[in-house]
């Protein structure tokens, strides 16, 4: 629960948005530490105050869902993603554009599907929507060289929810109702609105009076944005980015969603996309999540993993200024007037004496660095001196020990001891780390002046 005060300012500005841009309804949230920590509503859905088990559409927030999915997979080993799509989707017309390119949007694909508005419209088939971007060039899949840009794609999205099914033997939202929906607790996360929910409303930009928005099945486009939800199951949805993962994904597999593939925009990144994520940095906070708009639609979910916060809202209006503020406006109530925690720091339940004889001070060559023993029995490489790269790096069952992120994400760093059992020096890539800057002892590539180090008159 949060302070009567923080409450009162959130729902405050709750309150302003949804009278400043004439939303129908609105309800907003605050997650901490993984539980739904506040939830406010203003308008009116049927004649009431929508609540956390009111369904909204979540439009692209789809888009994360299917892309943990993909991910989930991948990390079974049924598929790599540097495969291209058409390994797995034979005859999708787009050449050799791999998984991470489509969750990435960085394939070079077009942004919506031949014909006629989709959000607007019933949708065909994989089988159809592939069929449309096989004619003419005017409906062509590929506007792009992979990799070029970021273009944002939802018919990648459809492809992925093609690779889900043909890989799971059962369609995209039926294998993610199995394996993450209910696992979750997000039993009222659907296709179709199942009551209570909202109507999607398009209000008069210069009157105010509404009209209603139709909301069709989109077939194979769904898997860019077909999605009901709640605020009680989005709560679940920003616990889970922000790292409660359950059984649903490895830890280290979420965190790789969660790297910036592509900057969006700016010439510095403030905005970016993981695979299937969207990424923000906002006042040094690290934020990933996915926002959403359909047709009567307009929703957010955001999660700071490292202060274990999530925020979201859920709308049913076409257009508003809403969209890109709320969600950084609560964050910023939050760290005003209620700000998180850090986690309680614990001593390490146990030790292996071996692990901390490697900690302290190494040298590469006259940089120095320090490896520090965390009590989730990682290593932590950080740079001293001189500043520099910083690793994590996780236990190997050879001895070996694997960085997690940073400059030596993926490499392998070896420790070298002696009859004596002692650590001699580190190789790390191409480079050796020893205890005393250019250790004369140690096979420092290049040699060791044998005069060692002097003054100079």
């Amino acid at each position: 629960m949060l302070l009567p005060s923080t409450e009162r300012a959130l729902l405050h500005r709750v309150a302003v948005e949804q009278a400043e841009y004439r939303v129908p309804s609105l309800i907003a949230a605050v997650v901490r530490d993984g539980e739904l920590a506040w939830s406010g509503a203003r308008g009116r859905v049927d004649g009431s105050q929508p609540t956390i088990d009111t369904q909204y559409r979540i439009g692209s927030i789809t888009k994360s869902m299917v892309a943990t999915m993909v991910l989930r997979l991948r990390d079974e080993g049924k598929l790599d993603l540097a495969d291209p799509l058409t390994k797995h989707v034979p005859g999708a017309p787009l050449g050799d554009r791999t998984v991470a390119q489509l969750l990435s949007h960085t394939a070079g694909l077009r942004a919506e599907s031949p014909g006629d508005w989709w959000e607007r419209t019933e949708g065909g088939d994989w089988a159809d929507l592939a069929d449309s971007m096989n004619g003419d060039s005017g409906s062509k899949a590929l506007l792009h060289r992979a990799g070029r840009r970021f273009h944002y794609s939802n018919v990648g999205f459809a492809a992925l929810g093609e690779l889900v099914a043909q890989l799971r033997g059962r369609s995209w939202f039926e294998a993610l109702h199995a394996e993450v929906l209910v696992p979750l607790g997000m039993g009222r996360t659907t296709v179709s609105p199942a009551a209570p929910h909202a109507t999607g409303w398009a209000v008069h930009p210069w009157a105010d009076v509404v009209l209603p928005e139709p909301a069709h099945n989109h077939g194979a486009m769904g898997a860019a944005g077909q999605l009901w939800s709640t605020v009680s199951d989005l709560a679940r949805w920003a616990a889970f980015l922000g790292g409660d993962t359950g059984d649903i994904l490895a830890a280290d597999t979420l965190a790789e969603m969660r790297e910036p593939a592509i900057v969006t925009e700016g010439d510095r990144w403030d905005a970016g996309y993981g695979l299937g994520l969207q990424l923000q940095r906002r006042d040094g906070r690290r934020l990933a999540g996915h926002t959403g708009a359909m047709p009567g639609f307009i929703a957010e979910v955001w999660a700071d993993p490292k202060d274990r916060t999530g925020v979201l809202f859920l709308s049913n209006t076409t257009y508003g200024g809403i969209r890109g503020k709320l969600a950084g406006a609560m964050l910023d109530i939050l760290a005003e007037h209620e700000p998180n925690l850090p986690e309680e720091w614990l001593p390490a339940p146990a030790v292996d004496p071996k692990l901390l004889a490697l900690t302290g001070t190494w040298y590469w060559g006259s940089a120095s660095i320090a490896l520090h023993l965390r009590a989730d029995g990682l290593l932590s490489l950080k740079a001293l001196a001189h500043g520099g790269r910083e690793s994590r790096f996780r236990p190997e069952a050879d001895g070996s020990w694997t960085g997690l992120d940073g400059y030596y994400a993926g490499e392998r760093m070896e420790v070298v001891r002696g009859p004596d059992g002692v650590a001699d020096w580190l190789e790390l890539v191409s480079y050796v780390f020893t205890r005393a800057p250019y250790e004369p002892v140690e096979p420092i590539p290049g040699g060791v002046d044998p005069a060692g180090w002097q003054g100079r008159g």
